[in-house]
Order: structure tokens, then sequence, then C-alpha cells
């Protein structure tokens, strides 16, 4: 093909480049010009145009697309009529996409002047969706180039739409003493919202104990009943090849296959067969209604697609789900990028101190202030930024925290309870501010590592919004509020801080265990003053 700048009146039979206009309208690029057309252009005074010349053994652009679309369009896919070189390839029925990467790579790689772009492997599509398309960059490609292309596909069509089954799924959720009805009903309806959209019915649903035997039977009878696939949804997460979930399947008489997948969310997700029947153990990100990878595992297994343990292990480019739109994805929307949480301390110094006697976060600790103790913890932890709430002997408290770059705000009302400084600390936080650190400002010895695990925790996606640290099974301070929980905590009245919101909130809450007491203990008397200064003078 020969392409350039050449003067109209020798333009007949070429391929004009750029749309041009004329005293009449305008001739759109890739015009093959006729003898008339030439006439309007010299007519209008348009001396020289850009065009392509195509050669004795080049194929036009639409040939070569239909050529290809053709060719690389399987069962479930038409491939619609090109124009102007792009041939788009359209779902002929709601599925799986299921395409041939490494063939679609060939064909990419044969020459520039040929591109075919598909939708992401196993993506679910409707109906009449555009799953792929052939874009011929130039307005002819070589016949060589064609043929090669050509040969790269191959005889087995490389792109194809694999329909969901209507399956009847079974579930087990397994519980524990404690487990609250809630949650076994939240797994149950995230689930069942899952399997409904795929186009299949949750059909049997099993609530059993956390222990394998109860697992064990639960399967056998999901299996009796002709469950095909079994999802099992385990009141812990799964840890181990020999913990609940994977033990009460080989239990069973099933195998487990992969235990995790590189997919985040989605780490903790068990795939499993009985006698030739898929089992899924799934994490706990499932409850939400996020993408996660317990999602692109049920969907090929529901479309009948075999996965396999090298399937898992292949699914980790492009695994990290954490902040991407959520499906289907609009045009005018980018995938977020994936930020560390933004966490505000708040430190609660604002109290009378009555048991003590005098202001306790005064008093001296080691050469130091005990406050200033708490605060440089949280300056030394990957916590953004410090808000320190005053109220008695404000002046002296923030003579205690002098060169430490905190922000301190005054609650008047801190005679009011606790509740009126932690709403005054809220308030004052960024808007940017993902959670908020409550502490309290006579806890001198929780340092920064024991913070930064908190800090760490925290993770939206998750369902991990309320951080608390215990010891030997008791929850301790300071504890991490996601900010879809300010408006509770705003709602709290006197004396009493949040804490009393965990119950209620026990979905969210994840528990971190420390190794020492620091969590538990804080300075109310002079004798807890006292034991504070021989724990750390020991």
């Amino acid at each position: 093909m020969k392409f350039g700048e050449v003067p109209v009146a020798t333009a007949l039979g070429a391929v004009l480049a750029h749309s041009v206009s004329h005293a009449n309208g305008v001739f759109k690029k890739g015009r093959v010009l006729s003898a008339v057309d030439v006439e309007a252009l010299v007519a209008s005074g348009v001396l020289k145009i850009f065009v392509a010349r195509l050669g004795a053994d080049d194929i036009t652009e639409n040939d070569a697309a239909r050529a290809i679309s053709g060719k690389i369009a399987g069962p479930g896919v038409m491939a619609q009529e090109p124009f102007t070189g792009r041939a788009n390839i359209y779902a002929q029925q709601r599925g799986l996409v299921v395409v041939d990467n490494f063939h679609i790579n060939a064909v990419n790689r044969v020459h520039e002047s040929i591109t075919l772009a598909t939708l992401r492997n196993y993506s679910v599509v409707d109906k009449g969706q555009m799953v792929a398309t052939v874009k011929i960059i130039p307005f002819a490609v070589a016949k060589e180039n064609l043929n090669r292309a050509l040969l790269e596909i191959g005889n087995a069509p490389v792109i194809r739409v694999q329909a969901l089954a209507e399956k009847r799924v079974g579930l087990v959720i397994t519980k524990v003493v404690g487990s609250k009805q809630a949650l076994i009903e939240k797994s149950e309806t995230a689930i069942r919202g899952r399997v409904k959209t795929l186009g299949s019915d949750l059909t049997h649903v099993t609530v059993c104990d956390h222990s394998i035997q109860a697992v064990q039977k639960s399967v056998k009878e999901l299996q009796a009943l002709s469950c095909n696939p079994i999802l099992l949804f385990g009141a812990s997460a799964i840890v181990d090849r020999e913990d609940v979930i994977p033990a009460g399947l080989s239990a069973a008489g099933g195998k487990v296959i992969h235990l995790g997948m590189p997919v985040d969310p989605g780490n903790l997700m068990m795939l499993g067969d009985l006698d030739g029947v898929p089992v899924l153990g799934v994490p706990s990100c499932a409850r939400s209604p996020k993408v996660n990878g317990f999602d692109w595992a049920l969907e090929r297994v529901l479309a009948d697609i075999r996965l396999s343990a090298g399937d898992i292990m292949d699914m980790g480019a492009g695994g990290l789900l954490a902040e991407i739109s959520s499906r289907p994805s609009p045009r005018d929307r980018k995938p977020l990028p994936q930020h560390a949480p933004r966490i505000t301390a708040i430190v609660l110094a604002a109290g009378k101190s009555l048991r003590m006697g005098s202001n306790k976060l005064l008093v001296e600790l080691n050469g130091r202030p005990l406050l200033r103790h708490s605060v440089e913890a949280l300056k030394a932890s990957s916590v953004n930024d410090v808000i320190v709430v005053t109220g008695n002997e404000p002046e002296r408290v923030q003579t205690a925290l002098e060169r430490l770059d905190v922000k301190f705000v005054h609650n008047a009302n801190f005679v009011e309870g606790l509740s009126t400084s932690l709403k005054r600390g809220l308030a004052a936080a960024p808007a940017e501010a993902d959670a908020a650190l409550v502490c309290l400002g006579d806890m001198p010895l929780v340092d920064a590592q024991t913070i930064n695990r908190l800090v760490a925790a925290f993770n939206v996606a998750e369902h991990r919004t309320i951080c608390v640290p215990t010891f030997e099974g008791k929850r301790g301070n300071p504890v991490l509020w996601g900010r879809q929980h300010f408006i509770a905590i705003n709602e709290i009245e006197g004396d009493q801080g949040a804490r009393l919101l965990l119950d209620a909130l026990s979905d969210e809450v994840v528990e971190i265990a420390v190794k020492t007491q620091a969590v538990l203990i804080d300075v109310d008397t002079p004798q807890g003053l006292q034991d504070i200064r021989s724990a750390l003078n020991s």
C-alpha cells in the first residue's frame, strides 16, 4: 500500500485518508474516490489530498477484519460485519467469556496493522455485550500478514461464551459458641444473592457446629441431595489443610485440590472436590457484595468450567481487587488506586482525675508527664495525625506536650462525661480520615508497635473496620473505628465511650492479640500509678 499526498486530479480510485470538505458537503475518510468525487473536489478548489493506494497483494481493512473476526469467533458469540476496519464481536448468551490468551497474543504480534482486543478472560457478560473487537489500523494489510494472522489463530476458535448453568447449590454455614444469628443470616444472604445473580438457586442451606464431624455430616447430606456445587462457609477462616473445613471435606470422602489463592480480597478460599462435584471453601470477605476471589471461582464453577490448582495459582496477575470499581464497570470510571488508610488518633485528655486527687495526666513518669508517654508513642507510629482533646487544665496539658506536632481541641463540656470529648475529637478529624484511633491519655505503656498492628488490621473491604487489642482474651485500648461508625458514636451520651457499640457492630470487629497487658493498664489511682512505675522500671 502506498500512502501520501497527491494532486486531486490523480486520485481516482484511491482511498481518502482524511475527511475533506467540498462545495456540497464533506467526503469522509476511507471513501474510495470516484470520477464524480474527483470532479467535485476540483470544482471546490481542493488541490491536494492524502490518500492510500492498495497494491495487488493488499487486503482491504474490512475484508481483513471480517476474515479474522470470523475465524476467532466460537460458540456463543457473533462477529459483526466490519466497518472502517473494525469488527466487533458480541455475546449471544449470558455467560463467561473464555479467551485463548496465547493465540490472542500471537495474532497481535504478527504485525502492527492487525489488532485484537478482548475482555478479561472469564469475565461475566450479558447477551448482546461486546466481548472483543478486531481493528485493522491502516486502510489495508498485506496479504502475507493476514495469512500469518489466520495461521496463528489455528483451527479452534479463540473466543467463546460459556453459558451459565442452572445449578442446585448447597451451602454449609458453621457456627461456634457465641455466633450471632445475624451473622449467619448475613452469610446466607450474601451467598444467595451471588448464586441468584449467576442464574442458579441456593436450594439447600445447612447450619452446623464448627467441627470436623459436623461438617462431614452436612457435606454428605448435601451430596445426597444432588447439590452441585457445595459451598462451605466457616465460622472461622481456613488457615491450614488440616483445619475444620478441609478436614471435614476429607472425612466426607472428598479432597482438597488447593488452599488459598493469590487474589485479595479472597486469599483464604479453598478449592475441593467430592466425587466430581466442586466444593468451595468460602472466605469471610464473601459476606460483602464487593467482588473478591471467591466470585472468580464461583463464576467458573457455575459455568461448568473446570477449575484446577494451576488455574487458581495463575490468578495473581490482576488479582489485587481491594479498590476496583464494582462490576459492571462504567466506561467513564477508572479503577481506584489503592491507598494506605488515613488514620487520625484522638487522645482523650479532658478528665478531672477525681480518684487520683490531681490531674493524673500531668504526673511525672520517668522524667516526663504521663500523657506525653502516650502521645509520643502515637507520634512514633503510622497514624497520620494526632488530636488531643482538652478539658480540665487545658493550658497545663498543652505545656506537657510542647514541641510535639499535635492538634489541640478544647471540650468546654467535659464535665458532662467522656462522650462529649469523644464527639469533640471526631468533629475535629480531617474530612479525608478513613478511621479514628480513640486513645486514653492515661495508658502510657501502649507502644508504637501495638498501634501499628491496629492500623495494619484495618480493611474496609474485609469488614475489619473496628480494630480492638486484646490480652489473654480481654479487650483493651486504644480502639480503631472506621469512619462509617462515626455517626453511631456521635449518638452516645453521658460518661461513656464508644466501646458499648462493639457488640452491636460485631460483624465489623477484629481482635488483635498482643503479648503484654499494656492495653489493659490505665492510671486511675495513686496505686495504679505506682504499678505503672514498677512496670517501667522492671
